[in-house]
């Protein structure tokens, strides 16, 4: 028997999980600097698009999205499945011409917000749950749709309607289905298999664009499951007795990793977007921001930075956008403060004494600070030097850049063989030794060095250069 109401306990898993999925629905809802107008908001949604069938045949984009996981349910366990996505709503603009007469416009000017056409987001859920037992075979088929719809909002100005909102929803249609697999071994195992699938019977008409595609698609779509009884295997760090049943799970366009409190096995979220196991927000983040390419402190900053025409149009573009410029405008010092920078660790927790064993090394004891702040005493990044293929090299030196492949930024790939200027020399407290550099014909070069922003190589990424 399949029912659509959450337990309590289940209810209160899904919302440490919820947090982050919240991220990963409204990822690139709307961009910095949050207006219509801007070219990056011309293309919106690129994650976890699921459209319609028939649409799905000339574009890149797919309508269906598979989850496999390995479970362990205890006996008589039930499953809940949360599958999650936008419903695209279309925003028009009408402008009031008289008594009940109205005209379609491309913007209209209010002393607190310039409204424009926009398609706006709205949260859909479809839930269900299921006795695992009922997932052998063919499993579950849950069949789901969102009719058509139509709302006005008026617009007022001193007491006058000046205009309205036209906002409509066309029909989506899809289908849930669950079903489980045994597990060849010894364990009580079971792999898990959950499909969402766009069924819409829209056909494109002659001319159709994504933009009219998108409007029949579930955007974002993304699923969260929970066990009341048992566990799930970690997909990105399985057991060893796991690893060849996690390695024969086929994922198409979603990801699942363990989601909620850290350390709990109970709660999957699997996602368009590749996570880690029990992915968080950061505690110092002071709210949604939309725009996940930039980081909260130099988002917040560059949103507080916009003029108030600027700001005007954001606010009329989106209500998610105008509490972003809300948000920015109001944020005290101490959250300034905050998003600066937090460390969480410089060394595993984990099993400390065995590695310093494995190193050679005796077990500090339990109370020994990490990190002596009288250490920097004998470094100067200004004087300091470093010997690079025989060659002394410190702040004015001239080298040229090599970034290994090491490294993590793709940005570093563009600098191979650019010619740059050491400005410090610097030691982190694992002992390594860290280039500061700008590169020659950097236009930013006087402001990176007034604010203390460069670039960073280690010395095997470097050649020396003869002295000018």
């Amino acid at each position: 028997m399949t029912t659509t109401t959450f337990t309590p306990a289940v209810e209160s898993r899904f919302a440490a999980a919820r947090q982050i999925a919240d991220a990963v629905l409204f990822e690139g809802y709307v961009l910095y600097p949050y207006r219509a107008s801007a070219a990056k908001n011309r293309m919106r949604w690129q994650f976890g698009v699921l459209v319609p069938p028939s649409w799905g045949t000339d574009s890149a984009e797919h309508c269906s999205q598979r989850t496999e996981c390995l479970m362990e349910p205890r006996r008589g366990a039930s499953l809940s499945v949360e599958v999650r996505f936008l419903h695209v709503e279309r925003r028009l603009v009408e402008q009031a011409l008289g008594e009940d007469v109205f005209e379609p416009v491309d913007t209209l000017a209010l002393p607190e917000r310039v409204l424009v056409p926009w398609d706006e987001g709205i949260e859909e859920r479809v839930e269900l749950v299921v006795p695992v037992d009922a997932l052998a075979g063919d499993g579950v088929v849950f069949p789901f749709s969102r009719d058509v719809r139509r709302e006005i909002e008026p617009v007022c100005q001193d007491d006058r309607v000046v205009g309205r909102l036209v906002r409509t929803r066309r029909r989506v249609e899809g289908v849930v289905r669950v079903r489980s697999g045994e597990v060849p071994g010894p364990y009580a195992c079971a792999r898990l298999i959950v499909e969402v699938e766009n069924t819409s019977d829209w056909e494109p008409p002659p001319g159709a664009d994504r933009d009219t595609a998108l409007a029949h698609s579930l955007i974002s779509a993304h699923v969260l499951l929970g066990l009341d009884g048992g566990a799930f295997v970690s997909m990105t760090d399985p057991p060893e007795w796991a690893k060849g049943a996690v390695a024969s799970c086929r994922n198409l366009h979603t990801w699942p990793v363990l989601a909620g409190e850290s350390g709990r096995t109970d709660v999957v979220l699997s996602s368009p977007i590749i996570l880690e196991d029990h992915p968080m927000v950061a505690p110092e983040s002071p709210g949604a921001l939309y725009d996940g390419t930039e980081i909260d402190e130099i988002l917040a900053l560059r949103t507080a930075a916009l003029t108030d025409e600027e700001k005007r149009e954001a606010r009329g573009t989106d209500a998610r956008a105008g509490a972003v410029i809300d948000l920015a405008d109001s944020l005290p010092p101490e959250v300034w403060e905050r998003l600066h920078g937090a460390v969480r660790t410089l060394r595993p927790d984990a099993e400390p004494a065995a590695m310093a064993v494995a190193a050679g090394l005796t077990p500090a004891p339990p109370d020994t600070p990490w990190w002596d702040p009288a250490s920097d005493a004998g470094f100067d990044p200004a004087r300091d030097r470093v010997v690079v293929e025989g060659r002394s090299l410190g702040a004015g030196s001239r080298v040229l850049l090599k970034p290994g492949p090491r490294r993590t930024d793709a940005q570093d790939l563009f600098l191979h063989g650019r010619a740059a200027r050491v400005e410090a020399v610097l030691h982190d407290v694992d002992g390594l030794v860290h280039l500061a550099v700008t590169v020659d014909g950097d236009p930013g070069a006087d402001l990176r060095r007034e604010q203390g922003r460069f670039l960073y190589f280690q010395p095997d990424e470097i050649t020396p250069l003869e002295e000018m």
